[in-house]
C-alpha cells in the first residue's frame, strides 16, 4: 500500500510529532507533503527514512497550490491519501479528488467546541469543513470527545472513526540520572520543588494562568517548554511578578527522538522526556483538548499531573489514572493545588494503566484498519459510479475540477 501524508505544517506541535510516530510504525510505503514551513519535525521525518516535500504555499488562500498538489498526487501514484490539520484536510481532499484518489482518510486533530487549532471556529470554517469531508472515505477523531464534535457538525455516523494517540512509553520513563543533569545544566536546586509545562504558547492554552499561580508560590520554579505568540507576554508577566528567575521559558523541545539518556535534546536544553524526569508536578491548564497528549506523557514519568481539560483520562474510569487531577482556571484554585502538593513532597507514581492504553503501536494497527475500510469503500464507489451517470453520494459535492472561492477559505 502506498500512502501519502498531507499536512499543514511540520513545526514542532502535537500533531506533527504523533505524525512522526505514527510513520514509524505504520507497514505501509509512505511519502510526506506539507504545506507550509517544513520545520524541526520533517528533519525528524526524513532522517526516519521517509521522503517529505515542501509544496511551498505562500498563504491561506494559495490556491494555486491545489494544482501542484493534485499533480503530485497524481505522479506518486498513491492508493490512498492521509490528511491532517484542517488546511491540509480542505486542500488535500480536494487535490486528492482532482487526481483521482478516492481513497482519502482525514484525522482530526485539534477540533475543539468552539476553536480549531487553537483558533476561533465560525461559519465559514465549519461549512468548507463540512463540504470537503464528503469528498473523504474517512475522518478518524483522536479521542471520543472529538468524534461527538464531529457527529453535532453533522459528518455521518459510520464516516468517523476512533483512534487515540499514542506515545513511545518507554521514552518517558522516569530517569534519576537525567533530572540530575537536567537541573544542573538549568541552574536549578536539586532539592527546589519545580513546576513543568508542555505546549504551544498561544492564548488557548492558558500559560499564563500557569505563570501567575506559580508567581505566588515564593522558591518554586517552573520549567514551561514550547513557544508560540505568548512567550513574550509570559515572560513580561513573570518579570512583573518579580520571578523572572524562577520562570525558565526553555522553547521548543523535541519529545520524539532518543537523547542517550542525559536528558538533552542537541540543543541548549533538555528534551521532553528528560525535562519530565526533572520536574516534580506537570501542569497542563489547556480548558478545551481534542486529545490531551501532554498529559499522557507526564503520566508515563509518574508525575503528578494538574490540568483543565483531557479526554484521554477524562474518558476512562478515575482508577486508570489515579495520578491525575482535573482544576478549573482560577489562578487561585491552581496555586491551592501546587501549595498542597508541595507541602506532601509527592514522590513518582506507578505507570497507570492509561499509559499501556494510549501506546502508538496500537495506534498505527487502528489506523491501518481504517485505511482498509477506505480502499474498500472506495473500490465500491468508483464500481457504482461507472454504473451510473451520476455517482452515487457525490450529489450537491462541491466540483473538483472547481477549487473554493478565495473568500469560502478561513485566515488559518
Amino acid at each position: 500500500m502506498k500512502v501519502l501524508h498531507v499536512i499543514t505544517g511540520l513545526d514542532v506541535g502535537g500533531a506533527e510529532q504523533q505524525l512522526r510516530l505514527l510513520l514509524r510504525r505504520l507497514p505501509a510505503q509512505c511519502e510526506v507533503v506539507t504545506l507550509t514551513d517544513p520545520g524541526p519535525v520533517a528533519a525528524g521525518i526524513e532522517a526516519d527514512g521517509t521522503p517529505v516535500t515542501h509544496l511551498g504555499m505562500t498563504g491561506n488562500r494559495d490556491l494555486s497550490a491545489l494544482p501542484r498538489l493534485a499533480g503530485l498526487i497524481r505522479a506518486g501514484g498513491y492508493d490512498l491519501v492521509h490528511t491532517h490539520l484542517y488546511r491540509a484536510c480542505v486542500y488535500g481532499r480536494i487535490a486528492a479528488r482532482m487526481a483521482g484518489v478516492r481513497a482519502v482518510v482525514a484525522t482530526e486533530h485539534s477540533l475543539g467546541d468552539a476553536v480549531i487549532e487553537g483558533r476561533r471556529l465560525t461559519r465559514g470554517v465549519r461549512v468548507l469543513y463540512r463540504a470537503t469531508e464528503r469528498l473523504g472515505a474517512a475522518t478518524v477523531a483522536v479521542s471520543d470527545t472529538v468524534a461527538a464534535r464531529l457527529r453535532r457538525w453533522g459528518v455521518p455516523e459510520h464516516r468517523i472513526h476512533v483512534v487515540p494517540n499514542g506515545i513511545e512509553a518507554h521514552r518517558f520513563g522516569f530517569d534519576p540520572a537525567a533530572r540530575a543533569v537536567v537541573r544542573t545544566r538549568l541552574g536549578l536546586p536539586l532539592d527546589a520543588f519545580v513546576v513543568g509545562g508542555v505546549g504551544r504558547l498561544v492564548a488557548g492554552k492558558r500559560f499564563d494562568v500557569l505563570v501567575r499561580a506559580v508567581t505566588h508560590l515564593p522558591g518554586v520554579h517552573l520549567l514551561l517548554a514550547g513557544d508560540g505568540p505568548e512567550r513574550e507576554m509570559l515572560r513580561r508577566m513573570a518579570e512583573q511578578f518579580g520571578s523572572g528567575d524562577r520562570i525558565h521559558l526553555l522553547g521548543v523541545r523535541d519529545g520524539a527522538v532518543d537523547t542517550g539518556g542525559d536528558g538533552r535534546a542537541g540543543g541548549d536544553g533538555p528534551d521532553i522526556p528528560g525535562l519530565l524526569s526533572a520536574i516534580d508536578v506537570c501542569v497542563s491548564p489547556s480548558p478545551e483538548e481534542a486529545f490531551g497528549l501532554a498529559v499522557v506523557e507526564a503520566l508515563a514519568s509518574g508525575l503528578h499531573v494538574l490540568y483543565g481539560s483531557c479526554p484521554a483520562v477524562d474518558e476512562l474510569p478515575a482508577d486508570q489514572a489515579p495520578g491525575a487531577r482535573r482544576f478549573g482556571l482560577a489562578v487561585h484554585e491552581l496555586t491551592t493545588a501546587l501549595r498542597e502538593l508541595r507541602r506532601e513532597a509527592p514522590s513518582r507514581l506507578p505507570v497507570p494503566p492509561v499509559v499501556r492504553r494510549y501506546d502508538i503501536a496500537r495506534s498505527a494497527e487502528a489506523v491501518m484498519a481504517v485505511y482498509e475500510q477506505a480502499l474498500a469503500s472506495a473500490a465500491t464507489r468508483w464500481r457504482g459510479s461507472a454504473a451510473t451517470a451520476r455517482p452515487s453520494g457525490v450529489v450537491a459535492l462541491p466540483d473538483p475540477a472547481r477549487p473554493p472561492a478565495p473568500s469560502q477559505l478561513s485566515n488559518r
